[in-house]
């Protein structure tokens, strides 16, 4: 059985969306009665504004953010600090995707360095861990998302972890239509919660790891159904809204 953790689906919208597709999205969640789970929408940082606009701020649903800068405002060109996205209502930033980690050549300090910052300004960050399909056929998968997780572990402990998120996403299974099998993703995310453990076993007991792979509502429940496994990261399946609640009535 599954401890009494919160339970989350976030979507991530990527490079995708437009203000036509905002705002019938967040109109057809409007008409019907929510699940009940966490539910967290990321779109393009271009449209949080509309997107906070049409939410009302007691909305189940909650804006998080693709990415946040690990620098407080200033001369970062391109770059969106987390008090800027606090005041465009986000209340979480995904840090560490691992998009922005292979395009964007984001080392584990770098992706260390934003979630401490998404922490101190008051966003919910959400780390997104995982290995490439290569180190899965070479049996490096427990190595590699071990030490993305010890990035911020060994230098700040796990009270750096109370009231964050964490997401094993393996990378082989992100828009290749490839899912690992509930068994190979409760494997990694009970890894997860067992190195925070070591640290601190009551924060790793209430943390909420949620999965990201190719989640959509066929799968979803079968996932779910782990007892680490707290809820999805979900990429294209979160675009459409009746799939994204499909998605999220499977995690009440």
């Amino acid at each position: 059985m599954q401890a009494n953790r919160a339970r989350y689906v976030i979507g991530n919208w990527k490079m995708n969306g437009s203000q036509q597709h905002v705002a019938a999205f967040f109109d057809r969640l409007s008409q019907v009665e929510l699940p009940a789970t966490e539910m967290v929408v990321c779109p393009p940082s271009i449209y949080l504004s509309q997107a906070a606009q049409i939410l009302k701020p007691s909305s189940q649903i909650k804006l998080g953010a693709q990415d946040v800068s690990a620098h407080p405002p200033g001369a970062y060109t391109g770059q969106i600090s987390a008090s800027m996205l606090i005041e465009q209502g986000c209340r979480y930033a995904i840090v560490g995707h691992s998009e922005r980690r292979e395009y964007n050549k984001e080392t584990d300090a770098d992706v260390a360095a934003k979630f401490l910052a998404a922490k101190l300004a008051g966003l919910t960050p959400i780390l997104c861990v995982g290995e490439t399909h290569a180190q899965r056929l070479a049996e490096q998968t427990d190595k590699v998302v071990v030490s993305q997780l010890n990035s911020i572990l060994s230098h700040h402990g796990a009270d750096v972890f109370e009231g964050a998120l964490l997401a094993y996403e393996p990378i082989w299974a992100i828009g290749t239509g490839l899912t690992a099998t509930p068994e190979q993703a409760q494997a990694v995310h009970h890894l997860l919660r067992e190195t925070i453990g070591g640290y601190d076993s009551s924060v790793a007991a209430r943390l909420p790891i949620l999965y990201g792979g190719s989640v959509k509502a066929s799968n979803a429940a079968a996932l779910f159904s782990m007892p680490d496994i707290d809820g999805a990261l979900v990429g294209g399946a979160s675009l459409q809204a009746e799939e994204f609640l499909a998605i999220c009535e499977s995690n009440k």
